[in-house]
């Protein structure tokens, strides 16, 4: 009998053990069954069974189970033809559809809000292999739309969590596992594990979505354009927003995620018209979807045209955070533009608003986001709207005249700013300096240092 001080953790890694030692014989009694149909073995009539139940033909013993099975000639075991059962019926998908999704392969990159429907689809309808690349773990604020993870695994890989519910809506299907981020550095290794992969001509079903909009399309198939193709310079920073910043409705990328795993389906099982040179466009809020015509195959592409000039050294070799001046890390931005005597820690705020310090707080966060959580007696002013709203500030701190665009706002009450992160607030007190209210500054960290530094209860968001 086994010791009580065996540890859940162990259990848990004995379980994935056996499933995985389960999956894998399944997939060879799947593969010899398959091979047993193809054999010479099902002429019904030329076939007996003995008294003590063995199997002969002729005289001579076939290497058949212990009694006749269907005849289906396609390799599908009789497991496989009821969970599938539902897509064999249809007559453009059918068995040979079926049988080439067994037979593919899918890698999706990132277990996120759209590789969580994407990932529980393709396990369903049975895709042979699936591979889950994520360097990042679980988080309570994912799971309103990264509905593959559950509360259990908060703070544990999200590429485990993915793994597991995959395994668990049919564990038929081989999940590999790469823990890691997709860099430039190992791309081509991860890729190539797959048996899809030939150079540069692995078909992507690339899907956005942000706030309440979303959009699809599929590159490098047939002919179509790559992404190089379409931008073959990144964007500049500003046009790339985050779900963390501007937020997201969770059932858009559910409704994005759910069409890759559409598109990769019709590419794997060789149904369907992929939508290689088009692009469709998701607006949640009227529910409409459009299909638009983007750009066909640049001549001149770095990565797939006629001249191609990017070999796989030179890939590995391209630093991904400085060709698109974007930061890696999932971290949010952390910007530096003031001295520190312009600046103060939310634990310096706080002990002199404990002393009583006469001052005013001003909240620069866009209005919908001061409705969610705000500090005691702070007053909203928007960033955007901070140039038009400088006489309420300057009637906050004890000031009558105002000028149009110079002002003399020192009152001897001291005046503090403060945002989400630090960042916006460090750009209203260099305005605010320049305006002419020199005793403003800036609560470093802004309200995510306040949680984390002062009260712990504080909600964040």
């Amino acid at each position: 009998m086994e010791s009580n001080s065996v540890s859940p953790a162990e259990i848990i890694r004995k379980i994935e053990s056996l499933k995985s030692s389960k999956n894998d014989i399944e997939r060879q009694i799947s593969a010899l069954e398959a091979q047993l149909e193809k054999l010479n073995c099902n002429d019904y009539g030329r076939i007996t069974q003995s008294s003590n139940g063995e199997i002969t033909s002729n005289g001579s013993t076939c290497p058949l189970v212990s009694s006749l099975g269907p005849a289906t000639g396609h390799g599908l075991a009789p497991d496989m033809i009821y969970r599938y059962s539902r897509q064999l019926l249809l007559p453009s998908f059918g068995v040979q559809g079926q049988a080439n999704l067994l037979k593919s392969s899918v890698l999706v990159i990132g277990a996120g809000g759209l590789g969580s429907p994407a990932l529980l689809y393709l396990a369903a309808c049975g895709v042979g292999r699936i591979g889950i690349v994520d360097h990042d773990v679980v988080e309570l604020n994912n799971l309103h739309r990264q509905i593959i993870h559950t509360e259990a695994y908060i703070g544990k890989s999200k590429v485990e969590s993915a793994a597991a519910a995959c395994r668990a809506i049919n564990s038929n299907v081989e999940i590999v596992e790469h823990r890691e981020a997709f860099r430039t550095t190992n791309a081509l290794d991860i890729v190539r594990k797959y048996p899809s992969f030939h150079a540069y001509k692995l078909p992507l079903v690339s899907g956005a979505a942000l706030g309440l909009e979303g959009q699809l399309t599929v590159y490098n198939y047939n002919g179509g354009p790559c992404y190089r193709c379409l931008f073959p310079t990144p964007p500049p920073t500003t046009a790339c927003q985050r779900c963390s910043d501007s937020g997201v409705l969770g059932v858009v990328p559910g409704v994005i995620g759910c069409l890759q795993a559409l598109e990769a389906v019709k590419i794997a099982s060789a149904v369907g018209d992929p939508l290689s040179g088009r692009m469709l466009l998701f607006d949640a809020l009227s529910a409409r979807m459009r299909i638009v015509k983007i750009r066909g195959k640049s001549a001149q592409c770095e990565a797939c045209g006629d001249k191609a000039a990017l070999n796989e050294r030179q890939f590995q070799e391209i630093e991904y955070e400085i060709f698109t001046q974007t930061p890696f890390s999932t971290a949010p931005l952390k910007l530096n533009l003031l001295p520190l005597e312009a600046r103060i820690t939310s634990k310096e705020y706080y002990q002199r608003v404990v002393g009583g310090e006469p001052h005013v707080l001003v909240d620069v966060r866009p209005a919908h986001h001061y409705k969610i959580v705000s500090l005691p007696n702070s007053i909203n002013i928007p960033l955007s709207s901070l140039e038009g709203r400088l006489p309420e500030i300057s009637d906050a701190l004890g000031n009558k005249e105002v000028e149009t665009k110079e002002v003399t706002a020192d009152s001897g009450r001291a005046l503090y700013v403060v945002c989400r992160r630090g960042n916006d607030s460090q750009r209203a007190v260099q305005y605010l300096n320049k305006m002419g209210f020199n005793s403003a500054k800036d609560i470093i960290g802004g309200l995510q240092s306040w949680a984390d530094d002062v009260d712990p209860k504080f909600p964040m968001y």
